[in-house]
């Protein structure tokens, strides 16, 4: 990678005291900080780390090498005409960590203490002592599949591990040694079976041509009847006319769902007005500390690139992610 890296400009909303950290460590770095960067900032451009990015505007930075998105999902940015420019994708893989584990955590105990219908019954001023206690159930000693073995679903098992959960996950390369929070590694073409297994299924993945519809008709079908299903990556990588018509059956226990196909929901979407439906609208991502983590890989970035070094969470812009 050219190490000439001169100018930054940052769209991504950034504190003075993210800058002042920059700037300290870079003080030959021109950081630009812009929610609608001019043309003059654009040409100028050497690294760019924003939300997104579109043809347009990677033609208006000549200059540029780097970009750094600031979320994890690159989907939706032109992987191709990012290739033909030679400019490197990075992205923000690990930011997210703490807060969607988190988040995993909380929908999963929800469901547990039955938290959805006693908010209900909260609102509606009843009081559903006896019919509550027949519908709880624990964590302890239930059965996790992981499908994705990224930092969100490595968080996710360190933290059901502190619930006593037997914790699974789902690898395309298998042989690789097994994560310490993830003790069973089950190989793809075992999905079917590690499914029928689960009490949990957590899906963190990516979406790429690979993970479109992965979870499809037959392997919802293939779950463990009354397993809750979990999905905080994206929403087409499960086939969501399936996952309605098996959670309107009874054949699931629910779905905890931060991603939808297509987002936002549409208004008429039935699991709108499903009980045994968490639906969080991509929050999952969400947390005040989300920059300071960010800024580390923002801050190495640059260090890496001027010394010539792989970057940190380099994109494969063949693969997707």
């Amino acid at each position: 990678m050219d190490r000439h890296l001169a100018t930054l400009v940052v769209t991504v909303p950034l504190t003075e005291t993210h800058l002042a950290r920059l700037r300290a460590r870079f003080p030959d770095l021109t950081v630009i900080l812009a929610n609608e960067p001019t043309a003059a900032d654009l040409a100028a451009a050497d690294g760019f780390v924003g939300w997104s990015i579109d043809e347009p505007m990677l033609a208006a930075m000549p200059r540029l090498v780097w970009y750094q998105t600031g979320g994890a999902g690159v989907e939706n940015l032109p992987l191709a005409a990012l290739a033909a420019r030679g400019v490197t994708l990075t992205n923000n893989s690990g930011v997210h960590a703490i807060n969607m584990s988190e988040h995993v955590l909380a929908m999963m105990l929800a469901f547990a203490r039955a938290l959805p219908r006693l908010i209900r019954a909260q609102e509606a001023r009843r009081w559903r002592d006896e019919e509550t206690r027949t519908s709880t159930f624990e964590l302890h000693g239930q059965q996790l599949l992981l499908v994705g073995l990224g930092d969100i679903a490595l968080a996710v098992a360190e933290r059901a591990a502190a619930f006593g959960m037997h914790i699974s996950g789902v690898r395309r390369r298998p042989a690789l040694d097994p994560p310490a929070a993830v003790p069973t590694l089950v190989p793809i073409a075992q999905l079917h079976d590690a499914l029928a297994a689960a009490d949990h299924v957590v899906v963190s993945l990516p979406l790429t041509a690979a993970t479109r519809g992965l979870l499809g008709a037959a392997e919802i079908a293939a779950m463990k009847r009354g397993a809750y299903l979990y999905n905080v990556g994206r929403g087409a990588v499960i086939d969501q006319a399936a996952l309605i018509d098996a959670l309107a059956a009874g054949r699931l226990g629910g779905a905890g769902l931060d991603v939808t196909d297509p987002e936002p929901l549409p208004v008429d979407s039935p699991l709108w007005g499903m009980t045994n439906v968490l639906i969080t609208a991509h929050t999952s991502g969400a947390s005040p500390n989300y920059w300071d983590r960010g800024i580390a890989i923002i801050e190495e970035n640059v260090a890496r690139i001027r010394a010539g070094e792989p970057l940190i969470n380099e994109v494969d812009l063949d693969a997707g992610y």
